[in-house]
């Protein structure tokens, strides 16, 4: 009866949007920082290969953990299931980080 959450986290980096799944995200105990742990990337059994999928894994591999800037963060949902992770370009000004008063 427990089912295992798997949530959905996307998050800009650079001038990149990396949306990627994960089984543990909570708040950090470093001021305005999420971690997010247990990383989930699809099969390989398929037999198409998604370049932005192998770029992620690369990216996350041996990562036990991983602190993303609440600045970053543009969304988390809790997902039935994970799905393909995925890097796209930020086109144009949609994707604006949250104001942050200046220090």
């Amino acid at each position: 009866m427990s089912k295992s959450q798997v949530f959905r986290v996307i998050f800009q980096n650079e001038s990149e949007v990396f949306e990627v799944y994960a089984r543990q995200i909570f708040q950090s105990e470093l001021w305005g920082f999420i971690e997010v742990e247990e990383f989930a990337f699809g099969e390989r059994s398929q037999l198409l290969v998604d370049p932005s999928e192998e770029k992620l894994k690369s990216t996350f591999e041996g990562v036990k953990r991983s602190y993303i800037p609440l600045s970053s963060i543009i969304r988390i949902d809790e997902v039935e299931k994970e799905g393909a992770a995925k890097v796209s370009e930020v086109k144009g000004s949609n994707v604006k980080p949250f104001p942050m008063p200046p220090v």
